[in-house]
């Protein structure tokens, strides 16, 4: 005789619907219980619309920018790729320590959190160097335009984009402190996030005014309008430089209390050997 289970579903050796749904039960619980997972969904579709309404809003009234648009895209793609790969070396290196659950492990030696932090934010220019520097040398042979071009500047706007991204990777790994590997999905979009409204392929002066305001609020916007200052008018704007550098000691401060508060937290409720979802 088929045993059923208290809804009527039969269950055996066979295909099982029970099983089949107990599975989705799971993943729908894990959805209900991540709100980072919850986000993720409605948040890519949104952010391409976004994004490129404001581009094609701004390249429809901007013929001049259009016609000088490959080399300015081609900067801005990769000053831009400079802080996620900035951001996501801090977080990923973490990762790993969090999927090997070797945190517990990590802490049992005298190492410091800030010691971590520091390892962290080198291997995160490993990362970069290693992810960014090929791809410019190889936009050369492809495109006929190089990055290194913008000279000294370039220096400048390499160093306020990686503070950037090391001070969101500091926060995120924060978080994922403080919510387990269910919220690690943040590490992959949280720097998206900014992207409307950092002026990385289009002015600040096309967002609405209200958004303007949150703009002028991030180093990254700051960056890409000195940027296009250097491309376009061939002067390197300091009003933009030291805004962005003041913005970027104080995200870095932040980043760096929300990690360490989370880190102790942790340590305090004995989770660092219980690290998961």
């Amino acid at each position: 005789m088929t045993a059923v289970t208290k809804a009527g579903i039969p269950v055996g050796d066979g295909f099982s619907p029970a099983r089949v749904w107990a599975m989705m039960l799971r993943y729908l619980y894990l959805l209900q219980s991540s709100w980072p997972r919850t986000l993720e969904l409605l948040y890519w579709p949104a952010i391409q619309m976004i994004l490129w309404g404001f581009m094609s809003r701004f390249l429809m009234t901007n013929s001049s920018y259009v016609a000088r648009a490959g080399g300015v895209l081609l900067a801005a793609v990769m000053l831009w790729d400079v802080m996620f790969r900035g951001q996501l070396g801090v977080s990923v290196s973490f990762l790993e320590e969090m999927w090997s659950r070797n945190l517990g492990h990590l802490f049992a030696t005298p190492l410091r959190p800030y010691e971590w932090v520091i390892a962290l934010i080198f291997m995160s220019f490993v990362r970069v160097g290693i992810g960014v520097v090929p791809a410019a040398l190889l936009a050369i042979p492809l495109y006929h335009y190089s990055i290194f071009s913008l000279g000294l500047p370039l220096i400048a706007f390499f160093a306020l984009l990686m503070f950037m991204g090391w001070a969101i990777g500091l926060a995120i790994c924060g978080l994922i402190l403080r919510n387990g590997l269910g919220a690690e999905s943040i590490a992959w979009f949280a720097v998206f996030i900014i992207a409307p409204v950092s002026a990385i392929y289009y002015p600040v002066s096309i967002l609405p005014v209200w958004l303007q305001y949150v703009a002028w609020f991030l180093p990254s916007s700051h960056v890409f309008e000195g940027m296009r200052a250097v491309m376009f008018k061939g002067e390197f704007p300091l009003d933009h430089f030291f805004a962005a550098a003041g913005l970027d000691i104080v995200y870095l401060a932040a980043g760096g209390m929300v990690f360490l508060i989370f880190m102790r937290q942790a340590r305090h409720r004995g989770a660092l050997m219980q690290m998961g979802e």
